[in-house]
C-alpha cells in the first residue's frame, strides 16, 4: 500500500517561481527513501506538503489514499505523519523530558494512562528511559533530538518524515539519531521519508531521490545513484567519503571496486596488498 503519493503537484512560494513542478513521487508503507538535494531544491517543501503545513496550488496528495486537500482529513492525517525539524529547540514545548513527549499524546485526546504508556514505549524506542525526569535543556544536541523524535513517537504515527534533523548535530550526534531511525523502520515498520543533505545518511536508506529545482532527476538504490557521481556533481551534490576514498585508492594503484560498505572496502584493500606482496 503507497503511504504517501503526490499526482502531479505544483507548489510555489509567495515570491515567485515553482518549489514544486508537477511532482510525481511515492513512498511504500515500511518503505526508508531518502529525499536528497541541494538548498532550495524543494526537498523540505515537500516534506511540508506531506501533512498539510503546505497547501498544494496543483495536484494531490494520498496518504494512506487520505487526500491532504480535504479538511475533514488532516486531524487523522496529522496523527499519521509526524515531522522531526531541524532545531531540537524549537521542537521543545517543555521543560522536562517526559512532560515534552506528553504533548503530542495529550493534544490527541489520550487517557492519562494511555499517555503514560506512550511516554515509555517512545523513551524505550529511542534509548532514553534514564532520562525521563531529565532537563531538557541540560541534554546534548543529539539527546535533544532523539527526545524530539521520541515525542512523535508518542502519538504512534505510520510514517515520520524527518526534515533535516542530523544537520545541527555533531558527527556521534548524527550517528545516535540515525541508529534510531533505522531501527524504527526495521523493527517497528514505521515508514521513513528522510530529507537530508548527509550523502552518508542516505546509505540506510531502500531507496535514495534526488530533487533539482523542485523536480525529481534521479532515483534509485543508494548505490546506483552514487554510481552515477558525475551526474551528481552537475546537482551540486558530491559522493559519500567512502567514495572518494576508492577513487583515491585506485589512483594510487590499488584497484578496489566501487563500493559503500566499508568492511567490503577494508577486505578489498587487504586482498590487493596481499597479491602485491607475493
Amino acid at each position: 500500500m503507497k503511504a504517501i503519493e503526490f499526482r502531479a503537484v505544483d507548489f510555489s512560494y509567495d515570491n515567485g517561481g515553482f518549489a514544486i513542478k508537477k511532482l510525481n513521487f511515492s513512498v511504500e508503507e515500511g518503505e526508508f527513501v531518502a529525499v536528497l538535494g541541494h538548498n532550495g531544491s524543494g526537498k523540505s517543501t515537500l516534506a511540508r506538503l506531506c501533512n498539510g503545513l503546505l497547501e498544494a496550488d496543483g495536484g494531490e496528495i494520498e496518504i494512506f489514499s487520505m487526500p491532504v486537500s480535504e479538511k475533514k482529513n488532516l486531524y487523522e492525517i496529522r496523527k499519521n505523519v509526524g515531522i522531526v525539524f531541524q532545531n531540537p529547540d524549537n521542537q521543545t514545548v517543555a521543560s522536562i523530558v517526559e512532560d515534552d513527549i506528553a504533548f503530542g499524546a495529550e493534544n490527541i485526546g489520550l487517557s492519562r494512562e494511555e499517555i503514560g504508556e506512550r511516554i515509555s514505549f517512545a523513551l524505550k524506542a529511542v534509548g532514553m528511559e534514564e532520562f525521563r525526569h531529565s532537563t531538557c535543556t541540560r541534554l546534548s544536541g543529539g539527546q535533544k533530538q532523539r527526545i524530539a523524535i521520541a515525542g512523535v513517537l508518542a502519538i504512534r504515527p505510520k510514517i515520520m518524515i524527518l526534515d533535516e534533523s542530523t544537520a545541527m548535530l555533531d558527527p556521534r550526534g548524527r550517528k545516535e539519531v540515525m541508529d534510531v531511525v533505522t531501527r524504527l523502520n526495521k523493527e517497528e515498520g514505521i515508514t521513513v521519508l528522510l530529507i537530508t543533505h548527509f550523502m552518508e545518511e542516505a546509505l540506510r536508506a531502500d531507496r535514495a531521490v534526488v530533487m533539482n529545482r523542485g523536480e525529481i532527476v534521479m532515483q534509485g538504490t543508494p548505490q546506483s545513484i552514487f554510481a552515477r557521481h558525475e551526474e551528481l556533481e552537475t546537482y551540486n551534490l558530491s559522493l559519500p567519503r567512502i567514495g572518494y576514498i576508492c577513487n583515491r585508492l585506485r589512483d594510487g594503484g590499488i584497484p578496489v571496486h566501487d563500493t559503500l560498505d566499508e568492511e567490503q572496502l577494508a577486505e578489498e584493500i587487504a586482498q590487493c596488498v596481499l597479491r602485491q606482496s607475493i
